[in-house]
């Protein structure tokens, strides 16, 4: 078949191949060595998903508006949730969603398509492409390069907050530590084993770049749902953080956060918890963490909870197929040497 006849769809499929193989290799910037200059104090939040960084988010960067700081909360969370408590509910139109329609029309993206205001707060969502139909971490790298065309960089925020998810390792979600994008990062866990392996890795992660010569640190740990049994704590303590905040694992909170109420508010009877999440958040200086083993980890836990004391049995041939390895005669030539 000559070039001539190929059908068209069989040429676009190869140049969309051809370019997805080329965005593959593209290296990322080498990670900055010099001193952090920024005024803005830009700050990544990483946790499990579903533990609670949006409701945490969404509170603290109220807060932080009700004592007269400027704050942007940019969600970087496929499932595009980050603003939504702070919303009431509402969907926040996307950066790529939105960049995509402006396109396909031949128009630019404009800062009022994106970014939208709340009693002071700033949000906006990078979103992310529908289930298996790309990267989530590209993804965030092209909500990025989008924010950097609207003049992030020439923002004068007094805090931007980042709201990472935590259990994914691909590129783009951990752009903010390996890059330099961020002065300092926080870790929101629970008192659970998946919550705190999640933060571990993301220590582990600041750990490694700062080994390269990176500058982000963690500032410290804010334990969510605390039911009062301690394993958040003691990781924070065996990692070298602090613990920012407690939130407790109460009714009211997660009956307010469920009709997306802020609950962050001055004069409220949470109001003293999130003033010092606040103030906490502002002056923590960013560390190096100390990440723990898998069985440093366990450690915290008791054998009952989470089975360590289990001890692992080899499978057999038998178990795969049903009978005994019979061990026959190698016909393999073995030459005495010479």
């Amino acid at each position: 078949m000559s070039s001539s006849t190929i059908p068209a769809t069989a040429t676009i499929k190869f140049m969309a191949r051809e370019q997805l193989l080329a965005e593959a290799n593209i290296e990322p910037d080498p990670v900055a060595t010099g001193p952090v200059t920024k005024e803005t104090q830009i700050i990544a939040i990483y946790g499990k998903g579903g533990i609670g960084k949006s409701f945490t988010l969404a509170n603290l960067s109220y807060m932080m508006a009700q004592q007269g700081k400027k704050v942007l909360l940019i969600g970087c969370d496929p499932k595009s949730d980050t603003t939504s408590l702070l919303f009431g509910g509402k969907a926040c139109p996307t950066i790529i969603e939105t960049s995509s329609k402006k396109k396909l029309a031949g128009e630019a993206v404009a800062i009022g398509d994106v970014c939208f205001k709340r009693d002071g707060v700033y949000a906006m969502e990078l979103g992310g492409p529908e289930v298996g139909r790309g990267c989530g971490g590209r993804g965030i790298i092209h909500g990025f390069e989008t924010l950097e065309k609207l003049g992030f960089h020439d923002w004068g925020f007094d805090y931007v907050l980042l709201d990472f998810l935590g259990d994914v390792v691909c590129g783009g979600f951990g752009l903010p530590i390996a890059r330099d994008m961020c002065q300092k990062v926080i870790v929101v866990a629970s008192n659970d084993l998946q919550s705190l392996y999640v933060a571990n890795n993301v220590c582990s992660a600041v750990e490694y770049f700062r080994k390269l010569g990176g500058n982000v640190g963690v500032a410290g740990m804010v334990i969510n749902r605390d039911d009062g049994t301690g394993e958040a704590k003691q990781f924070a303590s065996a990692a070298g953080i602090p613990v920012l905040a407690t939130i407790p694992a109460n009714d009211d909170i997660r009956r307010k956060s469920a009709s997306y109420e802020i609950i962050g508010r001055p004069g409220t009877q949470w109001a003293p918890l999130f003033e010092e999440l606040a103030t906490n958040v502002a002056i923590a200086p960013p560390v190096r963490p100390k990440p723990q083993t898998q069985d440093q980890l366990l450690g915290l836990f008791s054998a009952e909870v989470t089975g360590r004391d289990f001890v692992m049995e080899p499978a057999t041939v038998f178990d795969m197929v049903g009978k005994h390895d019979i061990v026959k005669p190698t016909l393999e030539v073995v030459y005495d040497a010479a």
